[in-house]
């Protein structure tokens, strides 16, 4: 039995669906080859039906269907197929999933209409038009629910569309943490005054301010519509990181690696001899978090860590790295301003 290449966002049920309704392949074939009971290939079969009734749905399934079960498709040589790995693609998926992580957000289609819309309120560009068989790929993939079927359907971001979005953020923070560590790694080499293999190549950007994760979370939205990190907080992390960064410049004088690289709670025997420096302010700032806040703040306001990659060097659960980062702002807010008020009342 010859399988039909789809693309790989595909989601499976719905490829047991074309492959049943377009390639003819019966339950019990399909249900042999992914090694399941025939009654569960009948439910997956049954619920896509059911979804059809969702205009998206319907017409990201004419277009699958369109593009690889069509008679004179089928015996031609495989197709290019987008992957989530397409830069371009997801790009555009996680920009619409971005627009739609507001709790006022909606995202509009017409049956019909080679366009989609996502309308927001809160900005001054109050929408943005995506491609019919973009929105279609995001209802397919269960990432929007339905929340009026009328002429006009309107769609609002789902608990799995927000699982993803933040999946897509730390994926994104990660790339930019190895640009860069590259970046860094080049200018060191360059320092030293040694060859850089391929230097005739273009150089790799360094991390962008713009591409930190305090402000990528900065541009999220929780359920409510309101933003996930507060300018106060993100202030209080670049804080943080200026201090650690003007250290580093000092290394010579105030070694970085015994500062911080020591548990939060445990200060080195010297620090007090560099009360007023960068190094020294940035240690009392993470000794004041306590562990669990501190290891997260150092990881990704200091050493610029996506959320992904410190979450799996903490040994915590997905997706809880970006809750403890912000009351980790939210403390080091605090000692900010504990110490402004005590430098009023000496004042």
């Amino acid at each position: 039995m010859r399988v039909i290449q789809v693309p790989e966002w595909v989601p499976e049920e719905a490829r047991r669906y074309l492959e049943h309704t377009e390639n003819g392949r019966s339950i019990r074939q399909l249900a042999r080859r992914a090694g399941c009971h025939p009654s569960t290939v009948l439910r997956q079969v049954r619920r896509m039906e059911t979804l059809r009734d969702d205009p998206l749905i319907d017409s990201a399934l004419d277009g699958l269907t369109e593009q690889y079960f069509k008679e004179d498709i089928r015996h031609s040589m495989p197709r290019p197929q987008r992957t989530p790995q397409d830069t371009a693609g997801q790009a555009k998926v996680t920009k619409a999933l971005i627009w739609l992580n507001h709790g006022n957000a909606i995202l509009a289609y017409a049956e019909g209409m080679d366009k989609a819309v996502i309308v927001r309120d809160d900005q001054d560009e109050k929408k943005i038009s995506i491609d019919k068989g973009l929105a279609g790929e995001i209802a397919l993939r269960g990432w929007v629910q339905c929340v009026s079927h009328k002429r006009l359907s309107r769609y609002q971001l789902s608990d799995d569309g927000r699982a993803a979005l933040s999946s897509m953020v730390a994926a994104q923070e990660n790339r930019a943490r190895v640009r860069r560590d590259v970046g860094f790694a080049e200018a060191a080499r360059s320092f030293q005054g040694k060859e850089v293999a391929n230097s005739g190549g273009a150089r790799r950007v360094r991390y962008g301010s713009g591409e930190t994760p305090l402000a990528m979370l900065a541009r999220l939205a929780d359920r409510n519509g309101e933003p996930f990190l507060t300018v106060d907080l993100v202030r209080a992390g670049e804080r943080l990181r200026e201090d650690y960064e003007l250290a580093q410049i000092a290394e010579h004088i105030y070694p970085v690696n015994t500062v911080f690289d020591v548990p939060c709670a445990a200060k080195p025997a010297h620090g007090k001899a560099h009360a007023d420096t960068a190094g020294q302010r940035a240690h009392e700032a993470l000794a004041a978090l306590g562990p669990g806040l501190c290891d997260i703040a150092l990881r990704c306001c200091c050493h610029l860590e996506g959320l992904e990659t410190a979450e799996k060097q903490l040994g915590w659960s997905a997706r809880s790295g970006k809750v403890v980062l912000r009351i980790a702002l939210q403390q080091l807010k605090s000692h900010y301003d504990a110490l402004a008020d005590q430098k009023e009342l000496i004042g």
